[in-house]
């Protein structure tokens, strides 16, 4: 398994500036945690079929390096932090251009959420299990 998707932007993905917009980092960071979550074992049909979903509260970017069309870019996904039971958890993707510099990082604060009674949950221990064995976040040294 890997933790890592590479991407080519594309004309959907710029704004009118002439580089990626910014919600599009955030659609590249959502589509890698969709990634490792099939590759686990968790695709929408298993989701669908549990009555679960990921939930995200706070999504926050840093720009770093601009990304222009048709670059290659590679995201990545780091755990920052989970409860204990792995109801709430915080991810960190980093967007990397071709060259290996880092273009921006895209954090996520999120939980699961029990689609029937529409409140949040507890994984199944085999998701919560899987998720603690996601690569663990390390901050940067200035």
């Amino acid at each position: 398994m890997t933790n890592e998707v590479t991407y080519r932007t594309r004309w959907a993905d710029m704004d009118p500036n002439g580089h990626m917009r910014h919600s599009a980092y955030a659609d590249f960071a959502a589509d890698q945690r969709v990634v490792l979550l099939a590759q686990w074992g968790f695709d929408v049909k298993r989701f669908a079929e549990l009555r679960l979903g990921p939930i995200l509260f706070r999504e926050e970017t840093k720009y770093l390096k601009e990304v222009n069309i048709g670059e290659e870019i590679r995201v990545n996904g780091h755990l920052a932090s989970a409860s204990a039971d792995g109801s709430r958890w915080t991810i960190v993707h980093t967007i990397f251009k071709a060259d290996g510099r880092v273009a921006a990082t895209v954090t996520v604060d999120g939980a699961w959420l029990d689609l029937d009674r529409r409140k949040l949950t507890v994984p199944p221990a085999e998701l919560a299990a899987a998720f603690g064995s996601m690569p663990v976040y390390e901050a940067p040294t200035k």
